[in-house]
């Protein structure tokens, strides 16, 4: 038996709408007026945990360390947009180097140093694809300079800073965390050398300065990593900077209130922001014009002079290595192991470690200011000396022949051969080169002597043949208006005596 339950439809829309009233009618009654804020909602359990989730991560990002750049920022940088400093072509610009760890933070470092690479790059990414062939070329056009410096007087803390010559837009330096510490940068390119036209008023591209900080591993090398951080910079000729910074304040002051909280204050020094580090396979100059690479070959590894000694006397005379006036060099083609053991031999021990990663042709790219930088002033300039030393060239060359007793003034002697038969020999005459350091008649004498094989004591007189076959007695005002790579038959004649030799320059 069913029940069948009928209503029409306008009874069941008014109990509809009873009961929804009814049910609004209670919200609110049992926290009342004053009971319901946004801080009781906040302090429920649920929030207080994710609020301590989102302290405690915070916490966890603090960098251990912060570089700060005494430089001021843009004021014409728009919100939530990064920083932007601008920098004068070459001036020193203080980088202040502090330990920003919490208390138990990396413990192992304590006590220790730590090495730092600073390095300016490229801020744009088209322009980091290409690093190699932008900065190869700035080289190109300006040879010897760096694109990077460290200022090293004005530097505060640092240790053993390192500008490597293949890598100019580099430099690294070890630093006391427990102590004060400012490293003064200098940067030598400018924002518009890179921009592809130049003709007036372009727009420069912005750098980045970056810094990343290593910790010392196992093997005694600092590579591991610790921290980076970068800003963002553009560089300008002297005093532009300065210029450019006053042209962005007076556009700030002309825009009103309302346009001015679109855009960031200027802040009186740019804090480094963290990044990646830079990669290892980072700008490394090649310079294949000037030092092309060689192939290892079996000559010897250091090349002397080709002019010889003051000894020398013949194109094929060896000389003494220990003689004077003969200057070992280094060779380009040297090998590590073979540049350790240059320095060593030339005294210069205690820099074997400071270029244990250097070749011969590493060493020779130093310019005199690097080696100045690297081991100061006295040390720097006797390095430089060494490296690019050359052998004195001679103030004057003759060439000297010795005439044989039976041998006849022409080159050409007739003989008669076993048949009866005419024949001519060639006599070839062979000369000596001697090489005057000093224009005097007693050096040449004493040369002429060693070609001879003549003792000293037994010359007594050399005369020079002149004009009729007359006899001029050699002085040291003949020898110094002899001309150059003059050529001479030397003949010996006894003296009234027998006892001594006259020599007759002909």
């Amino acid at each position: 038996m069913a029940w069948v339950l009928k209503m029409d439809d306008a009874t069941i829309e008014s109990g509809l709408v009873h009961d929804f009233d009814a049910s609004l009618s209670g919200i609110g009654q049992e926290l009342g007026a004053g009971a319901y804020s946004m801080s009781d909602v906040l302090a429920l359990p649920i929030f207080k945990q994710e609020d301590s989730s989102l302290s405690t991560e915070s916490e966890t990002k603090n960098p251990p360390f912060q570089y700060v750049l005494c430089a001021a920022t843009s004021p014409a940088v728009k919100l939530h947009d990064e920083t932007l400093t601008y920098l004068n072509q070459g001036q020193s610009y203080e980088v202040r180097m502090l330990d920003n760890r919490k208390a138990g933070e990396l413990p192992e470092i304590n006590n220790k140093m730590v090495k730092s690479t600073v390095r300016v790059v490229f801020h744009d990414r088209r322009l980091q694809y290409t690093e190699h062939q932008q900065l190869e070329g700035w080289k190109w056009n300006r040879p010897g300079d760096r694109l990077l410096d460290i200022d090293i007087p004005m530097s505060v803390g640092i240790v053993e800073p390192k500008t490597h010559p293949s890598q100019l837009n580099a430099a690294e330096f070890l630093w006391d965390m427990n102590k004060r510490t400012s490293v003064f940068v200098q940067v030598h390119c400018i924002s518009t050398e890179f921009t592809p036209r130049k003709h007036g008023g372009e727009k420069g591209v912005p750098f980045r300065i970056q810094i990343d900080t290593f910790a010392q591993g196992d093997s005694g090398e600092y590579t591991e990593h610790l921290h980076s951080a970068s800003c963002q910079i553009k560089v300008f000729k002297p005093k532009g900077a300065d210029r450019k910074q006053k042209t962005d304040r007076e556009k700030m002051e002309k825009r009103t209130a309302q346009e001015k909280e679109k855009y960031q204050p200027s802040y009186d020094t740019t804090i480094l922001s963290e990044c990646s580090p830079w990669p290892d396979n980072a700008y490394v100059s090649t310079n294949q014009a000037a030092t092309p690479s060689f192939a290892s070959t079996p000559l010897s590894t250091y090349t002397t002079s080709s002019v010889p000694d003051s000894d020398s006397s013949s194109p094929n005379h060896q000389a003494d290595p220990g003689s004077h006036g003969n200057l070992e060099q280094l060779s380009p083609t040297a090998s590590i192991q073979d540049a350790q053991k240059w320095l060593l031999k030339n005294r210069f021990s205690s820099y074997t470690r400071l270029f244990s990663h250097f070749s011969g042709s590493d060493l020779l790219k130093l310019t005199r200011d690097d080696l100045v930088q690297i081991c100061g002033p006295a040390d720097g300039i006797r390095l430089f000396n060494a490296l690019k030393s050359r052998s004195m060239c001679p103030r004057l060359t003759v060439y000297v022949c010795q005439e044989s007793p039976r041998e006849s003034p022409l080159l050409e002697r007739h003989s008669t051969n076993e048949n009866g038969d005419h024949s001519i020999s060639s006599s070839l005459r062979v000369y000596h080169a001697l090489y005057l350091e000093e224009l005097t008649a007693a050096e040449l004498i004493r040369k002429m002597a060693c070609v001879c094989s003549l003792p000293m004591e037994k010359i007594n007189q050399v005369y020079r043949q002149g004009p009729t076959g007359i006899h001029i007695l050699l002085s040291d005002q003949m020898v110094y208006n002899l001309p150059d790579e003059s050529c001479f038959l030397i003949s010996t004649v006894k003296d009234e005596l027998g006892e001594g030799l006259h020599l007759i320059l002909k």
